[in-house]
């Protein structure tokens, strides 16, 4: 048996904080631990990957606008292939450059296998057995297949396995309405493939407000299909080589078939609790597998960490690189710091894109009542420069506690969201939250930043919010 200081299960968020535990204590003896390339989801198959393909997208896509500006614009060819090695050459560099900085490391041993307890604070990782009391958990997630009858059989692409592609299929089906149905939707349909978005809730991108994604179907629906409220009930394949999914409209009972040439599965994720089995080392769960933890991240076995995926919270790098920093100062700075998800953001890459942080209005409602909670709106168009970019019905949306003047959360679709998102995530992070360093600053003109002040500046009570969005349709 080999005995260590620390054993790291994951080479993503976990590895934030391995060279300050290194330097603070040269003598510590670590293993990390990964049956996967090194870096993480994120890199290797998650954010990084897409975020690469998806600008290409973004730029067919401000092409096919230019006539907007009377710039006549011809897209000759898209090299699909190239777009597709761009992406894999600059994710396998990064890959190798991990990798050579594990292997070399005399500070830590790496392990490049499966790892699973055999008890408390033991493990099994290839043919060796290793043992620690301290434990670090971040062991992700992988996309989660549906029971569909003759799903497995007749073959389909994941988040994982459509990195892997040389050819852009002419068809494609997504099954899933959330956030990797709308990016890929939209890497896909700007590369040429006709799209189909088959969602089983009854809202496109359910997470978000009904609002934004009921604006979000409308504008990507000018270049993919959407289908919503559907159950994928059956999918074969043609004697083509061609793919048929059967889906039932759930409250008629209606039946769509749809053929293509490729099916992309994006109907969540799940975790890898089956391969770690935490059970035999008293670690708890939760039903669907994801590892139970307290405020301070500690699992139920003392001394066992589990952070990003692993734990289910959020399913965000951003997360798991702050919950690394959380279990760093916990465990080995030995404070009590709790996890604090009052202001998690976050982006849809999509056309247009859409970004969040904090609560959404039902939330708030829910925890401040109706007659606190006030909303302020404005749409990009009346700014000067979304007028000059001819943006139509994109919009910011704030949520503030009037009794405070505090941000409680916003929300943007429009262009550039992902960015002008943070305009707002700082304020939320201060002991106010105050609305005041938005309101009473200045902000360059034309910029579409102006359109974050004035959304503030627009607040109204939430019986006049909605009777806006009646008149304006997106509401019934």
């Amino acid at each position: 048996m080999e005995n260590y200081d620390l054993i790291v299960i994951g080479t993503g968020s976990a590895m934030n904080y391995i060279n300050p535990i290194i330097n603070s204590n040269p003598k510590i003896k670590i293993a990390v631990i990964d049956k996967d390339e090194p870096g993480g989801i994120c890199l290797t198959r998650g954010c990084i990957p897409s975020k690469l393909l998806l600008y290409p997208a973004e730029l067919v896509r401000e092409l096919e606008n230019a006539p907007l500006f009377g710039i006549k614009l011809e897209i000759k060819d898209i090299d699909f292939l190239a777009i597709m090695g761009r992406m894999r050459s600059k994710i396998g560099e990064d890959i190798e450059a991990i990798k050579e900085g594990l292997t070399e490391n005399p500070y830590l041993d790496y392990y490049h296998e499966s790892a699973e307890f055999i008890s408390p604070y033991t493990l099994k990782v290839g043919d060796k057995t290793l043992n620690s009391n301290m434990i670090f958990l971040c062991t992700g997630s992988r996309p989660a297949i549906p029971p569909v009858d003759g799903l497995e059989k007749t073959g389909y692409l994941t988040s994982d396995t459509v990195l892997q592609l040389d050819e852009c299929p002419k068809s494609l089906a997504i099954l899933g309405g959330g956030y990797i149905a709308a990016e890929y939707g939209n890497f896909f349909s700007a590369m040429g493939a006709e799209v189909t978005v088959i969602g089983r809730n009854s809202q496109f991108l359910p997470q978000e407000e009904p609002e934004i994604s009921k604006l979000a179907r409308i504008k990507m629906s000018e270049y993919m299909k959407i289908l919503t409220n559907y159950e994928v009930i059956e999918v074969r394949k043609e004697d083509n080589g061609q793919k048929t999914v059967v889906a039932k409209e759930k409250k008629s009972g209606e039946e769509v078939r749809i053929t293509v040439d490729e099916i992309l599965v994006a109907t969540g994720r799940v975790p890898n609790t089956d391969i770690l089995h935490p059970e035999r080392a008293g670690i708890k769960t939760d039903m669907q597998g994801w590892i139970l933890v307290n405020e301070y991240l500690e699992t139920s076995q003392p001394n066992v960490w589990a952070f990003g995926d692993a734990n289910g919270k959020y399913l965000l790098k951003h997360v798991g690189n702050y919950e690394s920093g959380i279990v760093y100062l916990n465990a080995i700075m030995k404070e009590k710091v709790k996890a604090n998800y009052h202001a998690v953001p976050h982006a849809v890459f999509s056309y247009p894109e859409i970004a969040g942080v904090g609560m959404g209005e039902k939330e708030a409602v829910e925890k401040y009542g109706k007659d606190r909670v006030v909303i302020g709106l404005k749409f990009f168009e009346d700014t000067a420069k979304g007028a000059a970019m001819k943006i139509k019905d994109c919009f910011v949306k704030v949520i503030l506690d009037a009794e405070e003047e505090k941000i409680l959360g916003a929300h943007i679709i429009g262009p550039h969201a992902s960015i002008l998102i943070h305009q707002i995530i700082p304020l939320m992070y201060t002991e106010s939250r105050s609305t005041e360093p938005i309101m009473h600053s200045m902000d360059i003109h034309p910029s579409l930043s102006e359109v974050i002040t004035r959304a503030f500046y627009s607040r109204m009570p939430l019986e006049h919010y909605h009777h806006f969005l009646k008149h304006m349709g997106f509401e019934d």
